[in-house]
């Protein structure tokens, strides 16, 4: 008798089946889809930032590095000279109109008084104008000049008393007498006191500036 004739060996199937609608990886009959991956790869690594790191920051918080301020605007700058020398004219008129008022209510010069009108042109115009030298030097010749013309105010009220008329007849009709009186009673106190009006005015536009 033959021996029946086995049948030949079926080719094996790669991966234990036949891929499942076109996955070369899925299994085959009887078999299970691979388990997927358990935890996380990327567990240990810190969260990406999202967003703009800046964005909770308020305005006046320091930089994110430490810092201050990255651009910290500054001061405007003094330095409008015109401006300063008009403030300049201005403070010595006013002041030298004090001067002279004050001078002629007690008929005597104040060396205090000569001081204060210098500081305060120079100071009133270096404030403005800032430490330039023109600004300076003009606070210098206003406070001469505020000196001089307060102490012929001075004077215009002195003689407006001894001869009973009005002080604007005074300045107005006899401003010649008033200036020759000034000449004649000018001593060195009466230059001293324009000499520290001048230095005073320096000594206010440092303090300013």
């Amino acid at each position: 008798m033959s021996q029946p004739v086995q049948p030949p060996n079926q080719p094996q199937q790669p991966f234990g089946g036949q891929p499942v609608d076109g996955n070369p990886y899925a299994g085959g009959p009887g078999q299970g889809a691979p388990a997927a991956p358990t935890g996380n790869p990327y567990g240990q690594q810190p969260p990406a930032p999202t967003g703009n790191p800046f964005a909770g920051q308020q305005p006046g918080q320091g930089a994110p590095f430490g810092g201050g301020a990255p651009f910290t605007p500054a001061p405007p700058a003094r330095n409008n000279v015109l401006l300063g020398v008009a403030v300049a004219l201005g403070a010595a008129i006013v002041a030298g109109i004090l001067y002279g008022v004050i001078a002629g209510s007690i008929e005597r010069e104040v060396g205090y008084a000569a001081v204060g009108v210098g500081f305060l042109v120079g100071f009133a115009a270096s404030k403005v104008g800032g430490s330039n030298p023109a600004v300076i030097a003009a606070s210098a010749v206003f406070s001469i000049g505020a000196v001089y013309v307060g102490q012929l105010i001075g004077i215009s009220m002195i003689l407006a008393d001894l001869a009973q008329i009005p002080f604007s007849e005074v300045v107005g009709d006899h401003f010649d007498t008033v200036t020759k009186a000034w000449s004649e009673e000018a001593d060195f106190m009466t230059y001293l006191f324009l000499g520290l009006g001048a230095v005073a005015a320096v000594g206010g536009a440092k303090k300013a500036g």
